[in-house]
């Protein structure tokens, strides 16, 4: 994954990223910090975020904010050898500034800590794709950078401790993620219900009372997001796309991504990407 050593003021975008792996020595001062947001992600080793009367140390999984102009003092942690991280300096879309609504530890200085293994990888994920996009230039590169920013800040959300989404019901989120995770397999209430513990009627009352919606339609969500952003990105046929979110049929697909964004799959790629796939089954 390379990174790219730009300081913020190098360009003019809504966002600009990088991946480090930095040694011993690494560090970074900026006594007015940025006119912009600053978010890090660390993967491994650890960093310092300094402040004026202290710091804190950035482990495995953590995420650290800094809004525009707070004082910047980071680096590697002193007794280690090396920091991985992934960083991006963004001017967010005001939609946006609830999802940035984290716990602060020092004026300006903000920390998510992402404790699950799988929510790490996830993130991790999410926020590579964020630098992937970022990095192929561009307006077009740079609005995939920012949706997908957008859907990292959504994924924090769920560990924040003042967001909604964090207040759901241990239960209820846990079935959120496992259908997050296996949009491509056959998922039916019972089989949901038993994976949380619960039973399917007092699951399905649950969700809905602390979601809003049915399990059933927030799975359909999804898989219509997952759908819009695989025929937004690449070029793969319109029936692989299908099978990948949970459909046997391209044609029962094409009929439900049409309800759902008011166009057929193949129109939607076409307004949405350069590619021009020969696709069949719509």
């Amino acid at each position: 994954m390379p990174g790219t050593r730009l300081s913020p003021s190098d360009v003019k975008s809504e966002l600009i990223t990088g991946y480090f792996d930095e040694g011993p020595g690494y560090g970074t001062i900026r006594d007015h910090g940025t006119a912009d947001w600053l978010l890090v992600y660390t993967i491994r080793g650890k960093g310092r975020f300094g402040y004026k009367r202290g710091e804190i140390i950035a482990e495995p999984g953590d995420a650290v904010l800094h809004r525009p102009g707070s004082f910047h003092d980071y680096g590697v942690e002193p007794t280690l050898t090396h920091w991985e991280l992934l960083w991006t300096h963004v001017l967010p879309r005001p939609e946006w500034l609830e999802l940035l609504d984290w716990p602060e530890e020092a004026p300006g200085l903000m920390r998510l800590r992402i404790e699950a293994a799988d929510a790490r990888k996830t993130v991790q994920r999410q926020f590579a794709l964020v630098h992937q996009h970022a990095q192929g230039g561009g307006r077009r590169g740079e609005r995939y950078a920012m949706n997908a920013l957008e859907l990292l800040l959504l994924d924090l959300d769920a560990h924040n401790p003042r967001s909604a989404q964090a207040r759901i019901d241990a239960r209820v989120r846990a079935a959120m993620d496992w259908m997050a995770r296996n949009l491509e397999a056959r998922i039916v209430l019972d089989d949901l219900a038993e994976h949380v513990g619960l039973s399917v009627s007092r699951l399905a009352h649950l969700f809905k009372d602390e979601v809003g919606t049915t399990p059933q339609q927030f799975l359909e969500h999804r898989r219509m997001r997952r759908a819009q952003h695989l025929l937004a990105l690449t070029a793969r046929p319109i029936q692989e796309i299908a099978t990948e979110v949970g459909f046997e049929s391209a044609f029962y697909f094409s009929s439900r991504f049409r309800k759902h964004a008011g166009t057929s799959p193949r129109d939607y790629r076409r307004r949405h990407s350069t590619s021009r796939p020969a696709d069949v089954g719509e």
